[in-house]
Formats: C-alpha cells, sequence, structure tokens
C-alpha cells in the first residue's frame, strides 16, 4: 500500500525471518509464539480475515452493510473504499485500531507480518472508548482499556465514515405489527349506531358472527322500536323469545302483529315480565291468552297506546285493567272483540281523561245511553270508529253529540251544546241509524275531516245536503252503496267550503250518480287525489274532465335538451262497471298522460371580436374590417311534460293496456307510451269495424284485395317486366283507411 507511513510499511510488509526485519537488541532466534487461547485468538482471527487479499481485491461496488441477523463479523463492511495516494489503507487503519498496533496473527502469507508478543511499547496507538462506557467492547479486551489514548485524526477522504461502536450495539429486533381490530376497537356508542342502519333481520343475521357480534346485536339499546310486521313470517319463535327478553327492559314500541308462532311461549320463561317499559303495544292477530294480556298489562302502567284488535283473549277484566292500570291512555283499538262491550268501554271513558282515539268496531252495547252520556261529557274523542255497530241507534247518536237533556234553542230547535271535537268518524254499516239521527251532527262537527257513511242506507240525500255546509275542513267523504242519493248532493258538494280542500271521494254503487252532479265536483274539488266512481251512471265527459283538472292544476314541467323527466301520480280514479264508460275516454286519460310538447328557441348571441372571426380566403383585409359582424343564433329545444298523470282503474278488457301504458309513463318513456296508445286505438277501431252490421263482408273484400296487390307485387318481382303479357295494370292506391 502506497499510503502507508515509514514506519508501518516495515511491519506490514516484512516477512518474517529476512534480514531486514531483524530488530538488533533481539536475540538471533526468535522463539516460537504460544499459542493464544480465548480473546486473543479470536482477536487473531479477525486480523486474519482483514488482511485477506481477498479482501483487498474487493471493490466499491461489492460493499455491503450490516446484514442485521445478529452475528457481528468484520467481513460485513467493505474495506477496501477509493483511496487517494495519501489516504492509508482502511484494512490496516482498522487493524491498528482494534489491535493498539500489535498484530496477532501467526504467519499466513508474504504480506502478513510477523507474529509477536502482546507487550505495550511506544509505537502503539491507543485507542479512544466512546461515551458507551457501560457496555463490553467486542473488540478492545478490558485489561487494555486503560491504557488507551485518544485516536488520531485520519484523513478520510474518500472513505465512508464508520461507526466505531458499531458491532457493540445490541441488534434492533423488528417490533411485531399491532394487532388492530376495527370493530374490537370501536366504542360501543358506535357500534350502535352503524347497527341503527340494519333492519332487525339482518341484525338478527349479523348476531351468528361471533360471540362478541351476538352480545352487540341483541343489546337493548338497538330493540328500543320492536315492529314485526314486516318480517313476522320469517322469524322463529326462539329469535323472537330471545330478542324480547333481552331487549325488553329498554323496548318502548312493541308490534307483534300476526306473530302466531309465540302461541305456546306466552309462559316462557322471562317472557311475560321482560317488557316494563312499554309505551305502545299491538298485539293484533296475535293468539295470546288471557293470562298473558293481563300479564303484559299489569307491567306496564305507562301505556299510551293499546292495540287488541280481534283478540278472543280480550274481556272486560281487561278493561278494567287498564281502567285502574293506565292512566295515561290515549288510543284503544279493540274493535272485533268479541268478550268487550260497553260497559269495559265505559269503565275506560270514566278512568282515562286523555283518551283521544277510540276504535270499538262491531262492539256490543251501544244502545246503553249512561255510556254515550259519558262520552259526550268526556268531549276528548277526537277519532271514533263505531263500524258494523247494529246496536248504535239514533237516540244514542243524539246523546251522543248533543247530550242528554240539554238546553234547546227555541229558534232553531237545537241543542245549545259545544262543538265536539271530533276529527274522524266511522259509521260505515251503522244499520240503526237514519238521517234523523244525522240530523244531530249539523253545526255540532265542525273540526270534522273524515266522514264515513258508506252502506247506511238509511241516510238520504236531505240530511247530506244540509250537513256539508257546516263541515268546512272536510277531506275524506266515503257515500259508498248509498242508493237514495240524487246528484243534488254533488252539487251541494262542489258549492260547500270544503270543496278547496276535499282530497278523497267515494260515490261507489250510488246507481243516481252520474255526469251532472260529478263534472261541478271536478271544476270545484282541484285538490282530489283519489275518486272511487264505480258502478254509477258517470260517463266518458267525466274521464275527460278529470284529465283536463289534473292538466291545469299543476303548470307543465320544463325541460331542455331532451332530459328524461317521471311523473307523479296526481289521481287515481276508479271507474268500472261504468256502462256509459267505453275505450274512447280512457283513451282520452292515456292520452293526456303522455302528452308532451316540444318547443325551439333561438337565441341570438353577441357576435364575436373582430380578431376571432375567420375570413374568408378570397376576401382582403380591407374588406373584412368593412363587413359587418355575423350574427349568431342558438337553437334551444325545450320539451314540456305533465307534472302529474291519472292512474285509472276501468274495464277489465281495457286494464292491462291502461297499466302497460301507466308504467311507461312512470319511467319517463312518453315516446313508448304514445306508441302503445296509438296501437290500441287502431285495434279498437278494427274491432268495432268487425263487429259492425255488414262488417263482415267488408272485411272479407278488403283482405282479398290486400292478397290480391300482394300476388301482384310477387310476380313482378320475380318476371322484373309490368304488365305481362302486353297488359296495363290497374293504379294501386292506399284505398280508404276506414276499409
Amino acid at each position: 500500500m502506497s499510503s502507508l507511513s515509514a514506519e508501518s510499511v516495515p511491519e506490514a510488509h516484512t516477512p518474517i525471518g529476512s534480514p531486514q526485519s531483524a530488530d538488533p537488541q533481539s536475540p538471533p532466534f526468535m522463539e516460537q509464539p504460544p499459542k493464544l487461547k480465548g480473546r486473543q485468538r479470536l482477536l487473531a482471527g479477525l486480523h486474519r480475515i482483514s488482511s485477506s487479499p481477498s479482501i483487498t481485491r474487493m471493490g466499491p461496488t461489492r460493499s455491503r452493510g450490516y446484514s442485521g441477523s445478529g452475528k457481528g463479523s468484520i467481513s460485513c463492511i467493505s474495506l477496501n473504499s477509493t483511496q487517494s495516494l495519501n489516504t492509508p489503507s482502511l484494512a490496516v487503519s482498522l487493524n491498528h485500531e482494534l489491535l493498539g498496533g500489535f498484530n496477532t496473527a501467526p504467519t499466513s502469507s508474504p504480506s502478513t507480518p510477523g507474529g509477536q508478543n502482546l507487550e505495550l511499547d511506544g509505537r502503539a496507538r491507543k485507542r479512544a472508548l466512546s461515551g458507551l462506557e457501560t457496555r463490553t467492547s467486542a473488540s478492545v479486551p478490558s485489561d487494555l482499556r486503560q491504557f488507551q489514548t485518544p485516536k488520531p485524526a485520519i484523513p478520510t477522504h474518500g472513505i465512508a465514515k464508520v461507526d466505531e461502536n458499531y458491532f457493540s450495539r445490541p441488534v434492533p429486533q423488528p417490533t411485531p405489527p399491532k394487532d388492530f381490530n376495527f370493530w374490537r376497537d370501536l366504542p360501543s356508542e358506535l357500534k350502535m349506531e352503524v347497527l341503527t342502519y340494519l333492519e332487525p333481520r339482518e341484525i338478527v343475521r349479523c348476531s351468528k358472527v361471533s360471540r362478541a357480534w351476538h352480545k352487540v346485536c341483541f343489546d337493548g339499546q338497538l330493540w328500543n322500536i320492536l315492529d314485526t310486521s314486516e318480517f313476522y313470517q320469517d322469524i322463529p319463535a326462539d329469535a323472537l323469545v330471545k330478542i324480547i327478553t333481552h331487549a325488553g327492559p329498554f323496548v318502548r314500541d312493541l308490534n307483534l302483529r300476526g306473530c302466531v308462532q309465540l302461541r305456546e311461549r306466552w309462559h316462557a320463561k322471562g317472557l311475560s315480565d321482560a317488557c316494563r317499559n312499554l309505551e305502545n303495544i299491538s298485539l293484533e292477530g296475535c293468539r295470546i291468552d288471557r293470562t298473558s294480556i293481563h300479564d303484559f298489562l299489569y307491567a306496564n302502567s305507562r301505556l299510551v297506546h293499546i292495540n287488541l284488535s280481534g283478540l278472543a283473549g280480550a274481556t272486560n277484566s281487561a278493561m278494567k285493567i287498564i281502567a285502574t292500570n293506565c292512566p295515561k291512555l290515549e288510543h284503544l283499538n279493540i274493535s272485533w272483540c268479541n268478550n268487550v262491550d260497553t260497559r269495559g268501554v265505559k269503565k275506560i271513558i270514566e278512568a282515562c281523561p286523555n283518551l283521544k282515539d277510540l276504535r270499538a268496531g262491531e262492539i256490543r252495547g251501544w244502545d246503553d245511553l249512561e255510556v254515550m252520556q259519558g262520552i259526550f261529557e268526556r268531549n276528548t274523542l277526537e277519532r271514533l270508529v263505531l263500524m258494523h255497530c247494529d246496536s248504535l241507534t239514533d237516540e244514542s247518536l243524539t246523546v251522543l253529540i248533543e247530550g242528554k237533556d240539554s238546553e234547546i234553542d227555541f229558534l232553531t230547535g237545537r241543542a245549545i251544546v259545544p262543538p265536539r271535537r271530533l276529527k274522524h268518524l266511522d259509521l260505515t254499516r251503522c244499520r240503526g241509524i237514519t238521517g234523523q239521527g244525522m240530523k244531530a251532527f249539523v253545526n255540532n262537527i265542525p273540526e270534522i275531516q273524515g266522514l264515513q257513511l258508506s252502506k247506511c242506507h238509511g241516510v238520504v240525500d236531505e240530511t247530506v245536503t244540509e250537513l256539508l255546509p257546516t263541515t268546512p275542513m272536510l277531506t275524506h267523504l266515503d257515500l259508498e252503496e248509498l242508493g237514495d242519493l240524487r246528484n243534488g248532493v254533488l252539487v251541494s258538494l262542489a258549492n260547500s267550503p270544503c270543496a278547496s280542500r276535499l282530497r278523497h271521494l267515494s260515490i261507489s254503487y250510488c246507481e243516481s250518480l252520474g255526469d251532472t252532479g260529478m263534472i261541478p265536483v271536478l271544476k270545484t274539488c282541484t285538490n282530489l287525489r283519489s275518486l272511487e266512481m264505480d258502478n254509477t251512471r258517470i260517463s266518458d265527459l267525466v274521464l275527460i274532465e278529470a284529465a283536463a283538472m289534473v292538466r291545469q292544476r299543476i303548470a307543465r314541467t320544463l325541460v331542455q335538451d331532451k332530459g328524461l323527466f317521471k311523473p307523479a301520480t296526481g289521481l287515481r280514479v276508479v271507474a268500472y262497471d261504468c256502462q256509459n264508460v267505453t275505450w274512447t275516454g280512457v283513451r282520452e286519460v292515456l292520452s293526456r298522460n303522455a302528452e308532451v310538447f316540444v318547443s325551439t328557441h333561438a337565441t341570438e348571441l353577441p357576435p364575436l371580436p373582430k380578431n376571432m372571426a375567420s375570413p374568408s380566403a378570397t376576401s382582403s383585409s380591407d374588406d373584412v374590417s368593412t363587413r359587418p359582424p355575423t350574427p349568431r343564433i342558438c337553437i334551444t329545444r325545450t320539451s314540456s311534460y305533465p307534472s302529474e298523470v291519472i292512474q285509472l282503474k276501468c274495464f277489465y278488457t281495457y286494464q292491462p293496456t291502461v297499466e302497460e301504458h301507466t308504467k311507461r309513463v312512470l319511467r319517463g318513456d312518453f315516446a313508448a307510451a304514445r306508441r302503445l296508445e296509438r296501437k290500441w286505438a287502431e285495434f279498437m277501431i278494427a274491432q268495432e269495424e268487425a263487429g259492425a252490421i255488414g262488417a263482415g263482408h267488408r272485411r272479407r273484400r278488403r283482405r282479398a284485395r290486400e292478397a290480391q296487390m300482394m300476388h301482384a307485387d310477387e310476380e313482378e318481382q320475380g318476371t322484373g317486366v309490368v304488365g305481362v303479357g302486353g297488359g296495363r295494370r290497374r293504379a294501386r292506391s292506399g284505398g280508404c283507411a276506414m276499409m
């Protein structure tokens, strides 16, 4: 190595036994060095490896860093970096640094220095310890550290800096990745919030993932509202019982409508005592016994809404429990409970001052005047449903509205009583009432919104005509199967103050009503959403007026550049089994539903600047400067679509075509809807022609003429000559469209 100092060259390159290497003070024959052991043997091996010629031949591209395998070795780094003429060899300097200037390796090659005894002299270069004094150095023995001196600075031109304590440091162990579980580390509040977006059946399926998921899915916070109306046919009894028992203390709204699978499970362990904080309960259609009903009513004193419709286990005893244990009751449905009569209802009315909704269809005992007097005095009911109550009479109905022994106004002959708060009154199929009892409603139910008098055959048109002007808030009117009504009732309805609010009207099976009464109703009642007119005397004029009313009450929607528009259903019309309704009126409704107008608008845009104008190749620059700017026109196409359409139910042979046409209109395919309407009209015209007198002969003649024309066309195409045989063919025209 050319960069070695004068003192280090004889030691590094002089062979053992040569005359030049003999020291004048050393004896003529040097004894064989003793065999090294322990740490000295390790250091000698490191020295022998570092002075190997194979390491010297390695270039900078062969240098490798520490492998990190845990076995420290000096051969892990490059000892032959880029050197200059004045830079000492890294191998020699590293040997001196590790061994303190002494060579301990035996003679192995001509370039290996001779073995010497380990002794300290003046030539030894002492190595300075680093700041890590507490660590044990693997390169310097502990008994030589006290003789070490600070290391002189060595020029490092082109040599990478090597950390002296690199191999004495502990090997860094790779840290294992953190065990991250998203669902496990998620807060419980967020878990509940995520699961609230799932349907009940989906939550039950998720409970099968693991025990942790099972615990979370059956947490009571998810079942604050337990409504089984959508999946009661799919959920087994065991799963439903588990949900009720786990979520019982948290459930506020329990709807078990139709859960017949719980028939044998009502006395399961903890089921009857699980729910104690219910506010709304619905057991309609459940096969539940009387004891279980009583347990639910006893355990929940906060009930506001109770639905026991159709339960044979509901008796007057249950009504007594409700009266004593549920003072906050507001809604009660006991329709079709055969074991309940007005005696149980009377107890509830007396004990529940907040009762607003009473549905007691087909309950016996409404001819009891004391019960009616109690309802009159309470005057808190907003909805009263007494459908199919044959025991209701005119006298009891009068007591319900006017009370007993009320003061009478001598001028009008009516009782002076505060108006009733009733908003919905259902007297469907109450055969015991007549027009005499209905007169009590006049001026006494001003807040009524829904009035159902269907199948009350004793009601006459005079009573209804007198009642309608006193009900300004009326929105739903049901007069089905009142055969004695005349068109004057509909005219009175059109002139009443509730005409602008009316949304539902049913006059089905009123065979005396026709166009005279319905056309004024359609002109004034512009907010109608449902109109039932089956089995009446209406004609196509009513359907045409309904289509015009829907078209005019809401402005059409404008869409530019052929945009897709889907209209909404604005009016549902039922007009089947009407003898005067033909396919012409049905076609008018279909045509108005698919009516689209396209208009083109030309808008003049500002002219382009002169520098952006592109003159023709033949014109000169002077002509361009004097020419006026060319105007620009933007053409916009705007389509006008109906905002609302009519959903029609008509004669059963027309209904498939009407439903397909409505389906195309609602999805925005107006072109296909118009094509279907046109084809259907052609079919109906052809069918009418076929059914007319003498139509069969004309049809046969037309088919024969079409067959002759097709035969002539085939002969002409086969021969390529017009008028075979020199004859002259008669000119063929399209003929009459009707023929």
